[in-house]
């Protein structure tokens, strides 16, 4: 993510996981959302395909964010060039560096949260189980909050996916 946002070139950068689809029109959401107080942001998400419960998740993830001002990279993170120079970039860790960069912004400012969705595909719930994959998720979180290191996480969330979809 460091490497495509140094060697772009606009004023505003867009970081997106490679599941996850921006809505119509968001580079004019995004430059519109960064022309007010605010430095970066993010969108909603929604869960494609993932029926009543992912959308129940979907909701749950959004409203989260909003009351922590911590988005992931299901939800886009966007902000101005400037202030990924500031606070240097994303940090160098193997997980969790959505939350990390987040953290770091949220000293800059609020995140404007644009209630347009952004659709990230449902593989992985559907694939888990959206319990297991929320529960999974939190505990990863939790985890992190309390001290371990992300790449012990990032080496124990690679070793579940490879085993789970063998």
């Amino acid at each position: 993510m460091n490497h495509g946002g140094r060697k772009s070139r606009g004023d505003c950068l867009v970081f997106v996981n490679a599941d996850t689809r921006l809505p119509r029109r968001a580079d004019l959401l995004i430059n519109w959302a960064l022309k007010g107080p605010a430095c970066w942001g993010r969108f909603d998400v929604e869960i494609g395909r993932g029926g009543a419960l992912a959308g129940l998740v979907g909701w749950s993830m959004n409203r989260q964010s909003r009351l922590t001002g911590i988005a992931t990279g299901n939800q886009a993170i966007f902000m101005t060039r400037e202030v990924f120079e500031i606070v240097g970039g994303f940090p160098d860790q193997a997980l969790m560096e959505d939350i990390a960069m987040s953290r770091l912004l949220r000293r800059l400012s609020a995140p404007v949260c644009l209630p347009m969705r952004v659709t990230t595909f449902a593989r992985r719930w559907q694939q888990h189980g959206p319990l297991r994959t929320v529960v999974r998720m939190w505990w990863l979180r939790l985890r992190y909050w309390c001290g371990t290191s992300p790449r012990a996480l990032a080496e124990e969330y690679i070793d579940v996916r490879w085993r789970d979809s063998a």
